[in-house]
């Protein structure tokens, strides 16, 4: 190799690497596939001496030496090919040596071995362009948007084995599964490399990797492709904020903290024993900005769901207060990572304008969801953690005590317009001793399958974008568990199909009313009927279309108490027509239904001119429709 010339050829990249704005420098370092052979480039700036070796050199640890140019090791090895394995050694100045998969392999082995594979991603034919062009118009604001989410490990297990479905057997299921629900995408767990099922994916090694338990990277995207096809948007779990400290990984990647912050304090995340990537630094934009591009240019992939936010945002979370955990300004705010989440939309928006970016935040800071001017972040949705924790908190009280905590379920329209949002029931709500969503309510079976409906029917109404976490749909009692198949076995059972069967009415129910969906993120699109009666534990509202006429009134008892010509405001003197009720002898309730048309009267009800007298059953959700 003529050093010389590798160095001018690389010499620009290299420095729009180091501004921090290389967002293809997945295309600058990693392994190469070319004519001869493949070329090797790592990024240790500070390492003495780097080394490759693999199985193509019986893992000799000092035959093939890369040279130095700037900050980069480079070597061309000839005669290697797609399948090989191999590591970096690199040599420390204080003559350590560190064994170190490559940052940016683009497959890896199977845990627990941690070698680095030769791969290239340009064998694959896609055959979605059919969904590329549908996604070129596709504005997510006004349109459905109620996503699955999936953990590809444990959605379902093969009978007697130990291993996961692949990638391809998964394509064969869930695309079907989750189109036949009516669902509008799945969002994924992480699939980018990890060492420990336990951590579900959330503390990588491999960012450029897709995890080798389901396949090959060719099956991946077949997976994709697959979803596409059944008109599914595929959305990914990101992990930019932390990675894990596995000796063969990012950890003091050239004895140094190359990927982590110099200062414990910030660098060391004691909450999940990992490390923090130093967003100070520009190289970690080009390698973090260049991760989230390549997964929607290469896989294809619709957006990205951003894990631990908060995490990012502030110097301090989940820490003891500290003089060091201060910025510049003596905030605790992490300048530095707002510049990066600002710059990351930025040019994801640029490249992929109808990609979802979503911040998974925690906290009550303002304009997650507006741009820079407005001091915001530049993500297009941010999970409402705040909904999803009082809602949950209510369901679980003992209906008696409901009416002393009425604001749970109201006080989530204060701030709802004030960001674009998504109302997740996520993974985190299943574990750690928390319940599953059916388990979480008091009450006989009746009684909880009753409430599960009600709260899904409350977050179909409520303003916001949708996530549901599998199991869920089935009324599954046992928590998520990352190492078993959600529990399909109860489907044999009446309540439970019965319950899968509400499911997949009550989506595909939002999916046909635009009320639900085309001015959600707007003031205009929804209107309280019903909002302070506690004793009653009833709450009404309209959900309005761009269209004057179409409207819906959505109805919730969260009682057990079964309420007779029970009168409520509405908002036009016309007939209405129930036309959804989760009692019905279908989804496992009682029937308790208004067969006939609902009559206007005259005479106020709160604020309104007339009303309707309807009778609502216990633990109940109805929709009516105005009949003009």
């Amino acid at each position: 190799m003529n050093y010389e010339e590798e160095r001018k050829k690389i010499e620009f990249d290299v420095h729009i690497f180091h501004e921090g704005n290389h967002f293809k420098s997945y295309s600058l370092l990693g392994a190469h596939i070319n004519n001869n052979g493949v070329s090797f480039r790592v990024w240790a700036p500070n390492a003495k001496k780097v080394f490759v070796m693999g199985d193509f050199n019986n893992w000799s640890q000092n035959n093939h030496e890369m040279k130095k140019i700037n900050d980069f090791w480079i070597l061309q090895i000839n005669g290697l090919k797609k399948g090989d394995k191999y590591k970096y050694i690199i040599e420390t100045w204080d003559d350590n040596k560190l064994i170190k998969a490559d940052p940016y392999a683009l497959y890896s082995e199977l845990r627990p071995n941690t070698a680095s594979i030769v791969w290239d991603l340009d064998n694959y034919l896609w055959k979605d362009q059919k969904w590329k062009d549908h996604i070129k118009n596709y504005s997510p604001y006004k349109k459905p948007l109620n996503i699955y989410e999936v953990h590809l490990g444990s959605w379902k297990k093969p009978q007697g084995r130990e291993n996961f479905q692949t990638y391809r057997e998964l394509a064969e299921e869930l695309p079907k599964y989750v189109s036949e629900m009516g669902y509008t995408h799945v969002e994924l767990m992480p699939i980018s490399e990890y060492p420990l099922d336990d951590s579900w994916g959330y503390q990588g090694t491999g960012y450029f990797s897709v995890t080798s338990r389901h396949g090959i990277p060719e099956d991946f995207k077949y997976l994709v492709d697959q979803l596409h096809k059944y008109g599914i948007g595929v959305i990914l779990d990101w992990v930019p904020g932390h990675f894990c400290k596995d000796a063969h990984g990012l950890y003091r990647f050239d004895g140094t903290t190359t990927y982590e912050y110099p200062n414990p304090a910030l660098g060391e995340n004691k909450q999940w024993g990992t490390c923090n990537f130093n967003l100070s630094k520009l190289e970690i934009h080009s390698f973090l900005i260049s991760n989230a591009i390549f997964w929607m240019k290469e896989y294809h992939i619709d957006g990205l769901r951003v894990d631990a936010v908060s995490n990012m945002l502030y110097l301090d979370f989940c820490k003891e207060p500290s003089p060091e955990l201060k910025n510049k300004d003596g905030g605790n705010q992490n300048l530095w990572a707002i510049d990066f989440m600002q710059k990351l939309n930025t040019e994801i928006f640029k490249e992929f304008p109808n990609a979802l970016m979503i911040a998974e935040e925690s906290t009550s800071r303002p304009n997650i969801t507006k741009g820079k001017k407005e001091n915001g972040l530049g993500f297009n949705y941010k999970w409402n953690m705040g909904w999803m924790n009082d809602i949950l908190q209510y369901m679980e009280l003992d209906p008696i005590n409901r009416k002393f905590n009425h604001n749970l379920i109201t006080f989530s329209l204060v701030y709802a317009f004030s960001e674009n949002y998504i109302l997740p029931f996520s993974h985190d709500e299943v574990v750690h001793g928390k319940k599953s969503l059916i388990n979480k309510f008091p009450g006989n079976n009746m009684d909880k399958f009753a409430s599960l409906r009600l709260l899904l029917g409350y977050m179909m109404g409520h303003p916001g974008k949708k996530l549901l976490f599998m199991g869920s749909e089935i009324g599954q009692f046992l928590e998520w568990r990352f190492y078993e198949s959600i529990e399909w076995q109860l489907l044999k059972l009446q309540k439970h199909q019965e319950l899968q069967k509400f499911v997949k009415d009550l989506n595909f129910f939002y999916k046909k009313e635009k009320s639900f969906w085309e001015i959600d993120h707007w003031h205009e699109g929804f209107q309280w009927l019903e909002a302070n009666n506690s004793n009653c534990g009833i709450v009404s509202f309209m959900r309005k279309s761009q269209e004057k006429n179409d409207f819906i009134i959505a109805i919730y008892n969260f009682t057990p108490v079964n309420y007779f010509k029970h009168k409520m405001g509405v908002p036009r003197f016309v007939d209405y027509e129930e036309v959804f009720n989760s009692d019905i002898f279908e989804y496992g309730g009682k029937n308790r239904i208004n067969f006939e048309l609902l009559k206007p009267k005259w005479g106020n009800i709160d604020k309104e001119l007339c009303h309707i007298e309807i009778d609502i059953a216990p633990l109940s959700v109805i929709y009516l429709k105005p009949k003009f």
